[in-house]
């Protein structure tokens, strides 16, 4: 495993956001949701792609506080633009677990 510097840790901007809204992604190659998240005033409202369907149903994403890097470029993913990056940890199966936290916090707080 490669080590980073203090410095390298503080480029990646982690904050928690709550999800506002989903829905099914179906032109992703692997099955998606498309999600609009809030991370308050600061940032805003960002859409993301996230191959969370396995555990998830879009009833029990709306509201659910997250955790996911808001400092990457903008990608394509077919005729969306996904702009922050939802983290999460792989389950035996290799299926996504989201990275949230247990007390709601404000929209935009940021992982220090």
């Amino acid at each position: 495993m490669e080590e980073i510097s203090w410095e390298d840790f503080e480029k990646v901007d982690l904050r928690v956001g709550t999800i506002k809204s989903a829905e099914i992604f179906p032109k992703a190659r692997k099955p998606a949701y498309k999600l609009q998240i809030d991370f308050g005033e600061e940032i805003g409202i960002l859409n993301s792609s996230a191959q969370i369907t396995h555990h998830y149903s879009i009833e029990e994403l709306i509201g659910k506080q997250i955790v996911a890097v808001v400092n990457f470029p903008e990608k394509q993913i077919a005729n969306f633009f996904s702009q922050c990056l939802v983290t999460g940890f792989p389950d035996e199966n290799n299926n996504i677990i989201l990275t949230s936290v247990d007390k709601l916090l404000p929209n935009g707080s940021r992982l220090m």
